[in-house]
């Protein structure tokens, strides 16, 4: 991981789209920075599409499309895309499973998320699980007291054994049965709602991540960012990002903001 000082700003000048992490990336110590909100605001004012990617639920997505100074958002690792067309006012929706798939899998998740409560003592239920659709959100240091690594693992391991894919956030683990992540539905929503092949376009797009579960998309994108605190997990675990912001959270997320409105205003963008 090169300091974000290194991206160059010619390279940069091109960006068009920036698409973010939200937690522990927009956010610091689970609250929102007004000055990475506004980061927000003054990266959509300056003409770039702004996407969250989150493992957030489908309830927040809702909320987040409406209210927020974004294109649109893809949520719960990849399962879902939302987007508001405020002229028409008009949500667009797409699911990576059928109704029917999500139903099915969803009986497969109760009877893991049994399992795994019995089986990882201190381990919990995300508070926000309830408005999830396609996943299984289990809180190791959210709203629960920090499991230790060894018992996040066997989280890992249980859904890896019931044959559901695992992901690793910096609050979460997050399981669910289907093959996708965060990289193929940002692909389709791209496509489907930017007109924009991220293949052929890559070099335009700017990623912000923390975690783990942020590694498909910081090895897709070679101007992927991440915040100081991507330094906290263990090297080599995951696919980390080509760059890193000197601050945690918010602030790094601003600071690679101004580093894109800088690079713009520069080049006259």
């Amino acid at each position: 991981m090169r300091p974000l000082q290194e991206l160059d700003l010619d390279r940069l000048s091109r960006c068009a789209v920036v698409f973010t992490d939200i937690d522990d990336t927009l956010t610091t110590d689970g609250q929102l920075p007004a000055a990475a909100y506004a980061a927000l605001e003054r990266l959509a004012q300056a003409g770039l599409k702004v996407v969250p990617i989150t493992g957030r639920p489908a309830g927040w997505c809702d909320m987040i499309a409406r209210l927020w100074p974004v294109a649109g958002i893809v949520g719960e690792n990849g399962a879902l895309y939302f987007s508001y067309d405020r002229a028409a006012r008009v949500m667009r929706q797409k699911f990576f499973a059928s109704a029917t798939e999500r139903r099915a899998n969803r009986a497969k998740l109760d009877a893991l998320r049994d399992r795994i409560l019995a089986e990882v003592p201190g381990a919990g239920i995300a508070s926000d699980q309830l408005y999830r659709e396609a996943d299984l959100a289990i809180d190791f240091c959210e709203d629960v007291p920090p499991l230790p690594d060894d018992q996040v693992q066997r989280i890992l391991d249980l859904f890896a054994e019931a044959g559901a894919v695992a992901k690793l956030s910096s609050i979460h683990v997050n399981g669910w049965f289907g093959d996708y992540d965060k990289l193929s539905m940002t692909r389709l929503f791209a496509s489907d709602v930017l007109g924009l092949d991220i293949d052929a376009a890559r070099d335009r797009v700017v990623f912000v991540g923390d975690s783990p579960n942020d590694g498909p998309m910081f090895r897709f994108f070679p101007l992927s960012c991440g915040v100081a605190n991507v330094r906290e997990f263990t090297p080599g675990s995951f696919a980390p990002p080509a760059f890193v912001a000197p601050s945690v959270g918010g602030a790094g997320f601003v600071e690679v903001a101004d580093r894109i409105l800088a690079a713009r205003e520069l080049a006259n963008v």
